[in-house]
């Protein structure tokens, strides 16, 4: 068993990362008595209340059964109560697993992750896409590629324990309390268990930049996601237990890395909203709106999965719709349409992909890829200006740190390579 504690404190009171936070171990780490974590795709935190277990989270479809093995070599008291901090699809897609070791359990979820399941269901292709195009290029086909059959199994189970704004259950002499709020998702529960002072945070905590701004995925909500980290600050937790990244102890030290996400999204809301109040456009803002450095550099607030950039559009997305303020943009050309126009006034598409890989040498890459695909828009069948564009797009994803940046300008390289490889 890892010391997951010790690595914690020490990672964020020096402020050091010297080896990953974030594993995929599928390995139990006993963290208290009756208290144990398994890192996986998502961790499956583990109460054994005497009683039974209550888990919280279930994992990925493609992990469940190694979440379930890894518990029943620790104990087998069989899981009485299954919790779904929310309903992705790495938090639920394991239940299969669970009600199969298991039997019968109370599955509790907020009251919206029935709909999110049944969105899941009427959009299964398009989610499929984007999970296969945000996470193939960095960590291989994991579950969400191509040959998934469906986003979440079929099998999946539906909560029978459904929450709205606060409930608890007693399990043993072990009282759970939950309590939903909105941030990554609509349909969130964080636990806290009053009288050990025990937090489960779920993705409230993730060890990087909060995923609140997600380019592919629907609306997040960062004010609610900061007040509700402000309303667990209050509660004095001494133990937090998150679904991704490693437990944290310490009244002083949760409450400073709790502070810490928060004031980050606090403050990204206010500039982008006083911007917008003051009738700037998003190009503007996004442009003028950052988190310092210093921040984006604390073990748990680097932008390698979601990044600052990425919240202000949801910001302007919350509160100010789609339109962007750009004229042209409110009922604009086809795309294809305007880079031809623009690849003649150039003296083609080859002109345009030249500059284009001139600007990506020079290591400007914003305006490169700009350039190289209306170039591709204008020639769509040329396979050397498709070669020249993947090129431009492979330099501009080993330029990002964010892994929803990398997996979407790979995809763009690898629609040019097929181009390309019709040679």
């Amino acid at each position: 068993m890892a010391d997951l504690l010790a690595l914690s404190s020490r990672v964020i009171d020096s402020g050091i990362v010297d080896e990953p936070v974030n594993r995929t171990t599928n390995e139990l780490s006993e963290l208290a008595e009756g208290l144990a974590i398994v890192e996986s795709f998502s961790h499956s935190v583990v109460l054994d209340a005497g009683e039974g277990l209550v888990a919280f989270d279930a994992s990925h479809a493609r992990t469940g059964g190694d979440v379930v093995a890894a518990i029943r070599a620790w104990t087998d008291t069989p899981v009485s109560h299954l919790v779904y901090t929310h309903g992705h699809a790495d938090h639920v897609g394991g239940s299969t697993a669970f009600a199969a070791a298991y039997g019968d359990m109370a599955v509790v979820g907020h009251r919206n992750v029935d709909a999110r399941f049944d969105r899941y269901a009427y959009t299964n292709d398009w989610n499929v896409l984007i999970n296969a195009r945000q996470f193939r290029s960095v960590r291989g086909d994991f579950g969400m590629g191509d040959s998934a059959p469906d986003f979440i199994p079929s099998t999946t189970a539906r909560p029978n324990h459904v929450v709205d704004d606060h409930d608890q259950i007693v399990v043993g002499d072990r009282t759970i309390e939950f309590h939903h709020a909105r941030g990554e998702t609509d349909d969130h529960l964080w636990g806290w268990m009053p009288d050990q002072k025990w937090l489960f945070t779920g993705d409230f905590v993730i060890w990087n930049f909060p995923n609140a701004g997600n380019p592919q995925k629907v609306q997040r909500y960062p004010i609610e996601w900061a007040a509700a980290l402000r309303e667990m600050i209050a509660r004095g937790p001494e133990l937090l237990l998150p679904a991704h990244g490693l437990p944290i102890e310490g009244r002083d030290r949760i409450a400073r890395v709790l502070g810490d996400i928060a004031g980050a999204l606090e403050r990204l809301v206010s500039d982008v909203v006083d911007m917008m109040n003051a009738g700037e456009v998003l190009d503007t803002i996004i442009h003028s709106v950052h988190v310092p450095d210093d921040v984006l550099a604390k073990p748990y607030l680097r932008p390698l999965y979601d990044e600052p950039e990425f919240v202000v559009r949801n910001i302007w997305r919350q509160f100010g719709g789609w339109w962007d303020g750009a004229p042209s943009r409110l009922k604009p050309s086809p795309d294809a349409v305007l880079a031809a126009e623009l690849a003649d006034l150039a003296g083609g598409a080859v002109v345009l992909i030249g500059r284009a890989t001139a600007l990506s040498d020079a290591g400007d890459h914003r305006l490169a890829c700009h350039l190289a695909d209306l170039a591709g828009w204008a020639a769509p069948h040329d396979t050397g200006v498709h070669a020249a564009r993947a090129l431009v797009y492979r330099a501009r994803r080993a330029a990002e740190s964010s892994l929803m940046a990398k997996g979407i300008f790979a995809g763009a390289a690898r629609e040019s390579e097929a181009v390309a490889e019709h040679d």
